[in-house]
């Protein structure tokens, strides 16, 4: 089984640039979308029901903002949309597909470089899905988070550290949770195959930032320990362009 993330930065916008062309020649069997930017009332046919795939929509209240999407081709046991509370799911970041296998969630985090209350929001963000990832787990759930998580971790997950401490994505109070969910269980599943420096998953797009592979890695599938045994491969897909994001691959062993 691969499933693949990616943040789109508008499906609409990513629809124009070939997205549902490149889907068929991945052929992934889970595909995770962030940033959709969309409602699926905006949306045609050929997005809404692509060949051979079930696709699962979380949109923002506020139209043209975040939202994620999730394309499977087998139908999940269950389908839920958010956490549960109010704050969070109006901005339509998460959605939950089950399979018999494990849990999967595709989330969108927030950027909190806007200003000290979004910041805030981020954080309280991460500690809400620190806690609903646990029930998960209480529950006998082996569980996959992937999406967009708008911090790199270590300093090896972007190019530019120094110049970047007091900027939102790569601030200690934001590095300090990734520190906690791993303590908590979770893997980063493309540094446990990939441990080398180089790899991104974000560039800035103003500054031609990919041509020069100035980046950040900021998107991941982190996956619970009891997984593990079962992945074969985590992959970034760099050379996908559409988005100043590109894509991330997990494989599952048949």
């Amino acid at each position: 089984m691969k499933i693949l993330s990616w943040n789109v930065n508008g499906i609409r916008a990513g629809q124009r640039k070939g997205f549902l062309e490149w889907l068929a020649k991945e052929n992934p069997d889970i595909l995770c979308i962030q940033e959709t930017k969309a409602n699926p009332d905006q949306l045609d046919e050929a997005l809404l029901h692509p060949a051979g795939y079930h696709v699962y929509w979380n949109s923002a209240e506020r139209k043209g903002y975040s939202g994620v999407a999730t394309f499977t081709k087998v139908k999940p046991l269950q389908v839920k949309t958010g956490f549960g509370i109010p704050r969070f799911d109006g901005e339509g970041r998460v959605l939950l597909t089950e399979y018999p296998e494990f849990v999967l969630l595709n989330i969108y985090f927030p950027n909190g470089k806007k200003d000290s209350v979004r910041l805030r929001y981020k954080l309280d963000f991460y500690e809400e899905t620190l806690r609903f990832v646990a029930k998960l787990k209480a529950e006998g759930k082996r569980v996959i988070v992937s999406g967009d998580y708008n911090t790199a971790h270590h300093a090896i997950d972007l190019a530019r550290p120094r110049e970047n401490e007091n900027v939102s994505g790569f601030l200690s109070v934001e590095r300090a949770w990734i520190d906690r969910w791993v303590e908590a269980g979770q893997i980063d599943i493309f540094r446990h195959f990939c441990p080398g420096p180089n790899h991104y998953t974000w560039w800035d797009i103003k500054t031609a930032a990919r041509e020069r592979n100035v980046g950040w890695r900021i998107d991941y599938h982190f996956v619970t320990k009891d997984l593990l045994p079962d992945i074969e491969d985590a992959k970034i897909l760099a050379e996908v362009t559409g988005s100043d994001h590109c894509p991330i691959s997990l494989k599952l062993k048949s």
